[in-house]
């Protein structure tokens, strides 16, 4: 699926534009890949709801992450139709009664988005979580404002974590698997998530790393281990790490939280950089009261980001996706 599928027209989007939308919108990424949303078209208007049975109740009893991976889908999806010339005037949280409601999309032709929004677009096909050691971020210095610009209108902040902070943070990850070792409902959670080939949902084997890589990162969740590899063995990681953070902790920051960090995660692919997202510090309290003192600004950490070079262009085969059919559905009027 990619943005030329995407045909531009006037009044409402058709079937075939809505459906290529919605393609790319899924391609989000999302916790353990859950993939824990669902889409309704009425003929007018486009749904999003968050689906609750795909919550973590051991990393993610509150549902932020649901939430924060629900965003990313929104973002996601207003930049594919924004690809299209369709303007997405959007209400988050339309309905107080249904909470899992999180936003509600209407249409109208928008003839000239912004120059990076076709580019961002493009980039959701080849964006991917990158858990290998990478090197220092390529055009940094002319990055990191586009970055901030972008979820600025979210009302997240994002702070780029000092280098002097990195043992500290590696400390942090690894107190946070510590806690969580013998938490038998967690690692339960994990294992069903993680490590499985030739499921439609989760995280595959090929997207996990070996103990020998992981250790050369040292920042990031620990997810079951696969058979020993040595990739990019020469690189000790010097990817750069920025925290968003937000004013609040309620759902509709939760929402904006993901549409930012699928604003940067894009941004970032488009520039020929890798990244990966990480939540596992802030889901124990003590790793999110580190990550707050180690940025200059009060704020509440949502999520953190490695930023980095991968040695190599080879992308990996994307990670699967549920079928259409089980996230979207449509009521033609």
């Amino acid at each position: 699926m990619t943005t030329r599928d995407i045909p531009v027209v006037s009044g409402l989007p058709d079937h075939s534009t809505i459906e290529a939308a919605m393609g790319l919108a899924c391609r989000a990424p999302s916790v353990h890949n859950t993939q824990p949303w669902h889409w309704d078209f009425d003929g007018a208007r486009l749904h999003l709801y968050s689906d609750p049975d795909r919550q973590l109740p051991s990393a993610d009893p509150r549902g932020r992450q649901l939430v924060i991976s629900c965003g990313a889908a929104l973002h996601h999806a207003r930049t594919a139709f924004a690809a299209g010339n369709w303007h997405t005037d959007t209400v988050r949280l339309p309905d107080p009664a249904r909470p899992e409601h999180l936003a509600t999309i209407e249409f109208r032709p928008w003839l000239d988005p912004p120059p990076g929004v076709r580019t961002r677009a493009a980039a959701i096909d080849h964006r991917y979580t990158d858990r290998l050691p990478m090197l220092e971020p390529v055009g940094w210095s002319d990055l990191l404002p586009a970055l901030r610009k972008l979820v600025s209108p979210h009302e997240i902040e994002l702070a780029v974590l000092d280098e002097s902070a990195r043992s500290r943070l590696a400390m942090a990850s690894e107190k946070s698997a510590a806690l969580r070792r013998y938490d038998m409902l967690y690692q339960s959670e994990l294992h069903w998530w993680a490590g499985h080939a030739e499921m439609a949902e989760g995280v595959p084997p090929t997207s996990l790393v070996s103990d020998a890589e992981f250790a050369r990162v040292g920042i990031g969740r620990r997810f079951p281990s696969v058979p020993h590899s040595m990739r990019r063995d020469d690189i000790q990681d010097r990817a750069r790490v920025v925290l968003l953070s937000s004013t609040g902790d309620s759902t509709q920051e939760w929402l904006h939280t993901g549409e930012a960090l699928s604003a940067v995660l894009l941004e970032c692919t488009a520039a020929g950089l890798s990244t990966c997202a990480l939540t596992h510090v802030i889901e124990v309290q003590s790793g999110r009261q580190l990550l707050a003192n180690l940025v200059p600004r009060d704020g509440l950490p949502q999520v953190l980001v490695r930023i980095g070079s991968a040695p190599s262009h080879d992308e990996p085969a994307p990670t699967p996706r549920r079928p259409m059919t089980d996230v979207f559905t449509e009521h033609w009027q």
